[in-house]
């Protein structure tokens, strides 16, 4: 382990059993970048855990657009307390996520097969943590958690060195989704510089977010905000 989070023996051995299971779908169904198991953990479980100080010690937290179920998986792991709902809209990715969750026997995972924009409609801010991790751009991805997080809850998203550039066209605009302005942490993964961005909940997100299904990524939430 490179980064500075402390995993128990048989947490860390959990943990390289998923990364070896993740691999075993290589060539089947993309659930990760990388197809070794060690690269796995190396770029994908390793990153998610940096974050984990940023999460709740319990509650329910959700991960948006899991794919091969990071972070939220590996936050399950190491965070028993959690309850984590895994919501992806690719079926096969979420029979995946459910075979996964089989294998590992882990209790306190959730897979969810819905559009984020739906599940909203259903879970309004209803959990204590949301997080995306290589979704979309962040103001997309904004849209989708947002209206998920109860207030006084957290916003959670992984980003590289060009984060400035998305944020830029969002500057001072945060209230319109009931968030408090971000804040900005560094790490290191075995030499790989990576962002983690992550907002308050202030206030309760209006009504009008998220949009339809599909609208955000045709129509920037951003646009036509008075400053």
């Amino acid at each position: 382990m490179t980064t500075n989070v402390k995993v128990t023996d048989i947490e860390e051995a959990a943990l390289r059993e998923y990364a070896a299971i993740l691999s075993s779908y290589a060539g089947r169904i993309r659930l990760t970048g990388p197809s070794d198991p060690e690269l796995i953990f190396r770029d994908h479980i390793e990153d998610s855990l940096a974050v984990m100080h940023l999460l709740p010690a319990s509650g329910r937290v959700i991960d948006v657009g899991s794919g091969g179920g990071l972070p939220g998986r590996a936050w399950a792991i190491c965070r028993p307390g959690l309850q984590v709902v895994l919501l992806d809209s690719i079926a096969k990715k979420c029979a995946a996520l459910l075979e996964i969750s089989v294998r590992l026997g882990l209790r306190n995972v959730q897979v969810l097969c819905a559009r984020c924009e739906e599940h909203a409609a259903e879970s309004r801010e209803s959990y204590s943590a949301a997080a995306a991790r290589a979704v979309s751009s962040l103001d997309v991805v904004l849209e989708y958690l947002a209206p998920l997080v109860a207030p006084g809850g957290r916003l959670i998203t992984f980003k590289g060195p060009n984060y400035a550039e998305e944020m830029r066209p969002m500057l001072g605009l945060w209230e319109t989704l009931g968030l408090s302005d971000p804040e900005v942490g560094r790490y290191m993964v075995y030499g790989k510089e990576r962002y983690v961005l992550y907002w308050g909940k202030s206030a309760p997100t209006a009504e009008r977010y998220p949009r339809r299904v599909g609208a955000a990524e045709k129509s920037r939430w951003w646009r036509g905000v008075n400053r």
